[in-house]
């Protein structure tokens, strides 16, 4: 229950990153600051965390041992993953991105197969090629249903720009972030923490953030004040706070495919959030019966899931003592 619970907090204040990121292109911000800005705000909070809990240098010489994987995988967590957004949330609306953002549901379930997960038995601990989690996806089904609902009265105001360039991106995005925290979690093989391992991926994704900055400079000129301002909340709440949250939910399910796609699951409630957060402080239209009736299936289908995992989790306990 406590994975559960910690993903969907992290679902909550990863929710501002749509809220603040549509605040920023009704502004005129660059995607290209957005995304860029976020990761370099969040390296002084990071360091100072890491540094407080004195773990910065076993942190730098995990990192100095595997420097390529922290590469490649960083670079696929979060380069791939928010650059995608940030970009395609200058061609489509907030809730086009939202909605698509929560394939990420079923596209963590789906990456299983390419795992090795700990299952117990009589004889202890073996390890197993993961499986697709079926009664997890079923779960799923009923979330991305709910989701379907709460956004198929906006769906006639599109065109097929704002689909491909607002839809395609972010689904890269929903299969980049868990193969990157999965695989980032194999490689850490739970000698860091979950501090160090965020301020980690940061560290090596740094140098795509900074030729994209370049690039920005160049191109669309520097940040404004405005924008500068609201990436540095969306660093702290999505990008320190979200992030740990998730990475913390995820590595106490490390090495269970069925338990780490239920709360990655979790992360459908940033569209509930987001909703909500715009209604708020965006003075968005109230949702209509129909979309009020998604959200319901969206938190039921995340109960369903915590209950899944949570029966699994007592018949595993009973098997490993039969």
């Amino acid at each position: 229950m406590r994975p559960m619970i910690l993903g969907t907090l992290a679902a909550f204040f990863f929710a501002f990153t749509f809220i603040i990121n549509r605040s920023m292109e009704l502004e005129g911000g660059s995607w290209i600051w957005s995304a860029s800005l976020r990761y370099f705000f969040m390296i002084p909070f990071l360091v100072l965390l890491v540094y407080g809990r004195k773990n910065l240098k076993p942190l730098f010489e995990e990192m100095k041992n595997n420097l390529r994987a922290w590469l490649v995988w960083s670079f696929v967590g979060f380069v791939l993953f928010y650059g995608p957004i940030c970009f395609s949330a200058a061609y489509a609306p907030r809730w086009l991105i939202a909605s698509t953002w929560q394939i990420t549901i079923i596209s963590g379930s789906l990456l299983a197969p390419f795992f090795v997960e700990t299952v117990m038995t009589q004889k202890g601990p073996v390890k197993i090629k993961g499986r697709i989690p079926i009664k997890g996806m079923a779960m799923s089904s009923i979330i991305l249903l709910g989701i379907i609902l709460m956004q198929v009265e906006q769906a006639d105001s599109l065109n097929s720009r704002e689909v491909f360039l607002g839809v395609i991106p972010v689904i890269i995005a929903s299969f980049a972030y868990p193969l990157g925290n999965r695989k980032m979690m194999d490689v850490c093989g739970g000698r860091l923490d979950v501090f160090q391992r965020v301020l980690g991926m940061t560290i090596a994704s740094m140098p795509l953030w900074i030729v994209l900055a370049i690039y920005g400079m160049f191109t669309v000129g520097p940040p404004s004040i405005g924008q500068s301002v609201q990436s540095g909340i969306i660093a702290i709440t999505s990008g320190v706070i979200a992030t740990i949250l998730f990475f913390k939910a995820t590595d106490l399910v490390r090495g269970n495919m069925q338990k780490l796609g239920n709360v990655e699951a979790t992360q459908s409630g940033s569209v509930l959030f987001s909703v909500i957060g715009e209604l708020i402080l965006l003075k968005a239209a109230v949702p209509s019966i129909i979309s009020w009736t998604g959200m319901s299936l969206v938190i039921g289908g995340m109960i369903l899931h915590s209950c899944v995992s949570h029966k699994g989790g007592i018949l595993n306990r009973k098997k490993a003592t039969a």
